[in-house]
């Protein structure tokens, strides 16, 4: 049972970057086993369509468009991910939609989609994120641990 943790989103566009920086630091704080996979995805281009066919589980975690007041998380699974690319926040998602929509009709899809989710205060250019997202951050780490084990999967603390 493989399982890709793919932290999405463009760091150069301010919160824009949530799901790479909560990837990083779900990777510094914690180890996994080898059938786990931590990858920053960045923009996910279509250069990362074998890597998620190569995975029966796959965790994006991005900056989400919910309507939700800014630093709200979210956790989508299953028939609620499809109505994240509706309300379209960045270029990226484009491509991580066309994606999952390459690998369903290739017959590759992961068994499983879930998007952990974070609102953005601000996108625009600089490296720095919002003080309110990035005080979620740790939040967003901890629902990660969350969907790992909900998976069967259990993450363990970096000593």
């Amino acid at each position: 049972m493989s399982i890709l943790v793919l932290g999405l989103g463009n760091i150069l566009l301010m919160d824009e970057g949530v799901g790479v920086r909560a990837m990083e630091a779900f990777d510094a704080a914690w180890t996994v086993p080898d059938h786990v996979s931590v990858v920053d995805g960045g923009t996910c281009g279509m250069d990362m369509l074998d890597l998620i066919a190569s995975h029966k589980h796959l965790i994006a975690v991005d900056a989400v468009k919910t309507g939700a007041p800014p630093a709200s998380l979210t956790v989508l699974r299953g028939d609620e991910v499809p109505a994240y690319f509706k309300g379209k926040l960045s270029p990226h998602q484009l491509g991580l939609s066309d994606l999952l929509a390459s690998l369903r009709l290739q017959d590759e899809a992961p068994e499983s989609v879930t998007v952990v989710g974070c609102v953005p205060m601000a996108l625009g250019t600089g490296l720095m994120m919002s003080a309110e997202i990035e005080a979620v951050i740790p939040r967003m780490v901890t629902m990660i641990v969350e969907e790992l084990a909900r998976l069967g999967v259990t993450a363990t603390p970096r000593t």
